[in-house]
């Protein structure tokens, strides 16, 4: 099984079609991150480094030329803008891992917004999923670790847990999660929280991304 690659460079899992998915992650430590607990057969990783360009105001050959997005679209393979076609997908699912913070928030973003202009019938496909990751974890004396999904969620957990000298320890990236809980809460289809993403969604987030009212241009 292969770990990892250069930074931004897929790991490809061994087969693909409907049953296949791919990742998307923030950075070269949460690509390997993944990629240590991910089903090989089945699993592939793209990391990005750093933020791509944004797709409501970069020209559309300059978004296709970008290294990322240039490995994106040939990573699922249905082609790009009018050649784009879902019938000849690698994966059956496109999976957005981000930090659980403002960063990952705006780089899941500037992902959703490139496939909108780009890659719109991989969207409309039903394909495009979002990862809620873990935002940290409280461990009770002598109880078990509990994982919050939120900020109001964990602080209240490291409250009820403070009296008996619990420990609370919030996620500095994907990488900063050990391998038992990233495997359950983000990467194993039958324990993640995920929620689908459609292209009406995207095209609200780009208009209000770009200051427009939503619906307005459409």
């Amino acid at each position: 099984m292969r770990h990892g690659g250069s930074p931004g460079t897929l790991v490809d899992s061994l087969e693909h079609g409907t049953d296949a998915e791919l990742f998307i992650v923030e950075g070269e430590s949460a690509g390997l991150a993944v990629a240590r607990v991910r089903d090989a057969d089945t699993q592939a990783v793209l990391p990005m480094q750093g933020k791509p360009a944004s797709a409501a105001s970069t020209p559309e050959q300059k978004l296709l030329a970008h290294p990322f997005y240039a490995t994106l679209a040939a990573a699922l393979g249905a082609g790009v803008g009018a050649a784009c076609d879902p019938r000849g997908l690698r994966f059956g699912r496109l999976l957005l891992l981000m930090d659980p913070d403002a960063d990952g928030i705006h780089c899941g973003l500037l992902v959703l917004m490139f496939l909108h202009r780009c890659l719109r019938p991989v969207l409309d496909a039903g394909i495009v999923e979002i990862v809620r990751p873990p935002w940290g974890e409280v461990a009770s004396t002598g109880g078990p670790r509990r994982v919050a999904f939120s900020e109001p969620e964990f602080l209240s957990l490291a409250a009820e847990a403070r009296p008996d000298g619990g420990v609370a320890r919030r996620y500095r990236g994907l990488a900063g999660i050990d391998h038992a809980l990233l495997l359950a809460h983000c990467v194993a289809p039958a324990t993640r929280r995920t929620e689908r993403v459609t292209a009406a969604q995207v095209a609200t987030m780009t208009a209000i991304f770009s200051g427009r009212s939503p619906g307005a241009g459409r």
